[in-house]
C-alpha cells in the first residue's frame, strides 16, 4: 500500500465525505480524492478554512466539491439525518466516508484527567464517528462499492503512558472498525482502519512541540494508503487496521 499508484481516475462518479476536512490530513486526502475525479464533501468546524480546500480543489480544475460547517462537539443526531438527506437528494449515494476528524485534549497522567477534556474527546473521536458512519449507512448502500475508514493511531494498539483520553479513544476506534466490518460482512461496503504514523500536522506539533517537523512525513507522502483504500482496487479489503507508513 505505501507505493501504491493510483490511476488518474481511480475515483471518478465516486461521492466521497471527509470529516475534518479543512487542515492537516483531510484536507490532503480531500484535495487527493479529487484530482482522482471524486466529488468531495468537506466536512469540519470552521468555514474559512473548508472554503480555502474548496479553491484549490476548484482552481485546480477537479470535479466541484461541496461544504458541510458542522462542529462535531456539539452536532445532533438531526444534524447527521439532515446531512444523508442532503447528500441523497444531491449525489444519491455515498461511495466513501473518511472519518478523519479528531481531537488530542491535553496530555498527562490518567490519573489526573480532566473530565469535561475526556468527554470532548470522546463525543469527537468516538460518538461523532459513530454517528455519522450510522446515519451515512443507508447512502453507502445504494454504492456499487462503498469504503469507510476510520483514524486510527498507535497508542489505539498499544497503551502509551500520558496519552490516556486521546489513546482510549482510538481503542475504541478500532473496536468499532472491527466490529462494524464483521457486520457487513460481504456486502457492498468495506470498513478498515488507517494509522496515519508521525505526520506533519499540527496536532502531531501540539504532542511533539521540540519535534524536528521536517523529519517527519507530510500528509501528501501518507495518501497511497488511503487512495488504496478507497479506490475499488481494495474491494475485498475489510476489517483490517493498515499503516500508511511502512514500519
Amino acid at each position: 500500500m505505501h507505493t501504491y499508484q493510483a490511476a488518474e481516475n481511480a475515483l471518478q462518479n465516486k461521492t466521497i465525505l471527509i470529516t475534518g476536512a479543512g487542515d492537516g490530513i483531510g484536507r490532503v486526502a480531500a484535495i487527493t480524492f479529487a484530482k482522482h475525479g471524486a466529488t468531495v464533501i468537506l466536512l469540519g468546524k470552521t468555514t474559512s478554512k473548508l472554503e480555502c480546500v474548496y479553491d484549490e480543489i476548484v482552481a485546480a480544475g477537479y470535479p466541484e466539491p461541496a461544504i458541510v460547517p458542522l462542529d462535531m462537539k456539539g452536532a445532533t443526531k438531526q444534524h447527521y439525518r439532515d446531512l444523508a438527506a442532503t447528500i441523497e437528494m444531491q449525489f444519491g449515494q455515498l461511495d466513501g466516508l473518511l472519518n478523519n476528524a479528531a481531537i488530542l485534549g491535553s496530555l498527562g497522567p490518567l490519573e489526573h484527567f480532566c473530565v469535561s477534556t475526556f468527554e470532548n474527546i470522546m463525543k469527537v473521536n468516538v460518538t461523532a464517528q459513530a454517528m455519522i458512519t450510522k446515519y451515512m449507512f443507508p447512502l453507502l448502500r445504494k454504492a456499487p462499492n462503498a469504503s469507510v475508514i476510520f483514524t486510527s493511531s498507535g497508542v489505539g494498539r498499544v497503551g502509551r503512558e500520558f496519552w490516556g483520553p486521546y489513546a482510549i479513544s482510538k481503542f475504541a476506534t478500532e473496536g468499532m472498525m472491527q466490529t462494524w466490518a464483521q457486520e457487513v460482512g460481504k456486502t457492498n461496503i468495506r470498513i478498515n482502519c488507517i494509522n496515519p504514523g508521525a505526520t506533519r500536522t499540527n496536532m502531531r506539533s501540539s504532542a511533539f512541540p521540540g519535534e524536528d517537523r521536517e523529519k517527519l512525513k507530510t500528509a501528501a507522502d501518507i495518501m497511497p494508503t488511503y487512495l488504496f483504500l478507497m479506490s475499488d482496487d481494495s474491494v475485498g479489503i475489510n476489517g483490517q487496521s493498515l499503516d500508511a507508513q511502512p514500519k
